[in-house]
């Protein structure tokens, strides 16, 4: 008799990130529904069918599939996973802040589905990327100052791995006070001239999946006197690549933040 896969083999995921895992480690085959917010890897939203969105499931399309496991991520899920464990299914919800909790998160992922030697090898091959461009910042003329804005209005100011990837890349965050706070209601910025008196040489926005719009930014009152907006350095990255506190961001908008960072530095054109 074949003996029986001891690990979870029917996994829901309500956020990106362990979709994205799961596929980066090989493990694909255990998803049975993702949230619809899923971009990466592009071929899930082919192949799962899905139940979510971030504060918001479709709590009896998720016990039809018959999940041993549902992913979940952050307080904000909160009510979703008590509705499920009311169900009866078990939840697993992170909440991981910082660069060194995304590395933790891929091997403690790795190990709950009996993948840790990969996990392990794809964490490794994370550090060894950021180690990577830590050394090329290094080498940058100087660290520009960067205001990361994760929300227009009120504006919000980057979270935590969103700073620590900023400096990684060679910068520094203009707001670290803020970047400390888990909840975004506590990193709204009440006076938006205190940006503008930090003086950043570079802004880059990443609207919550709505389309960061430079020209509006440019347009606020006070804020031609910023180096960013005389200088035209306002630049979007998108959402799934910084916003999800998963592979995405210490590998695709870890280089994204870089490259901007580094066309600062530089002063060359951005393109």
């Amino acid at each position: 008799m074949a003996q029986r896969d001891a690990y979870p083999q029917r996994i829901v995921c309500l956020t990106e990130e362990p979709t994205e895992v799961l596929y980066a480690l090989g493990e694909e085959h255990r998803i049975v529904g993702i949230s619809g917010f899923t971009v990466r890897p592009a071929r899930a939203r082919k192949e799962k069918p899905k139940v979510s969105a971030f504060t918001s499931a479709k709590i009896g399309a998720i016990l039809e599939l018959e999940p041993d496991l549902v992913i979940g991520f952050s307080d904000i899920q909160a009510d979703i996973a008590a509705d499920l464990i009311r169900a009866g299914i078990e939840v697993w919800i992170s909440n991981h802040r910082s660069v060194e909790g995304i590395l933790s998160y891929i091997r403690r992922l790795g190990g709950m589905v009996g993948a840790a030697e990969k996990a392990d090898r794809y964490a490794a091959d994370a550090e060894a990327h950021i180690a990577s461009v830590m050394e090329s910042a290094a080498r940058l003329p100087f660290r520009p100052k960067v205001y990361f804005e994760e929300w227009d209005v009120p504006p919000i100011s980057g979270i935590r791995w969103v700073a620590e990837l900023v400096r990684i890349a060679g910068g520094d965050d203009i707001f670290p006070e803020l970047a400390e706070k888990s909840l975004a209601r506590d990193r709204i910025i009440a006076d938006d001239g205190e940006i503008v008196r930090r003086q950043p040489d570079l802004i880059l926005g990443s609207w919550c999946g709505k389309k960061f719009r430079p020209e509006t930014v440019a347009a606020r009152p006070g804020w031609s006197a910023i180096p960013a907006v005389r200088n035209g350095q306002m630049h979007e990255i998108k959402s799934p690549l910084i916003l999800q506190p998963g592979p995405a961001a210490v590998f695709d908008g870890l280089d994204a933040l870089h490259r901007r960072i580094a066309a600062v530095a530089s002063a060359e054109p951005t393109g």
